[in-house]
């Protein structure tokens, strides 16, 4: 198969950035089955400011190394109702945010969910891999591996 000149490559598995998150090299595993994306958080709720609407949340949990007890806040940008791992629909609240995969910023949607028993925090569905990224499962990390090869 001929790789297209517009589309880059992922892996199965990758460390992503969330620059607006202040979440650097995270585990990210590339789900094609997934539409959404979703970020392991906690203790997420809404709050009323003014006529908008706000999901505050940590990210990750104390398990996690890289938890810091950080309280986010973002604009609740949807509630949508989204079938998890065991096939349960369950309403997540969405938010909209940045990830940097091959140097190049994308916004992504965001479901809120606690992934706590899942291998990675974050998992790459498919509204954000058509943005120009074919899944090559038999490979891994290589956005992460490109970044640091550019540093040295």
């Amino acid at each position: 198969m001929k790789k297209s000149p517009d589309k880059l490559i992922i892996g199965s598995k990758d460390k992503v950035d969330f620059p607006k998150l202040k979440l650097y090299n995270i585990d990210a595993k590339i789900d094609t089955g997934a539409y959404t994306s979703s970020i392991h958080c906690n203790n997420i709720k809404i709050q009323r400011k003014g006529e908008k609407k706000y999901v505050s949340f940590n990210l990750l949990d104390p398990s996690h190394p890289d938890y810091d007890h950080r309280k986010i806040s973002l604009p609740l940008h949807k509630t949508k109702k989204i079938k998890n791992s065991f096939g349960q629909s369950e309403k997540r609240f969405i938010v909209v945010t940045e990830i940097i995969l091959f140097d190049k910023k994308y916004e992504v949607e965001l479901s809120l969910s606690d992934r706590s028993k899942m291998k990675y925090p974050i998992l790459l569905g498919r509204k954000l891999l058509k943005k120009g990224f074919i899944v090559d499962i038999s490979r891994s990390n290589i956005s992460y591996r490109s970044k640091m090869r550019r540093k040295h």
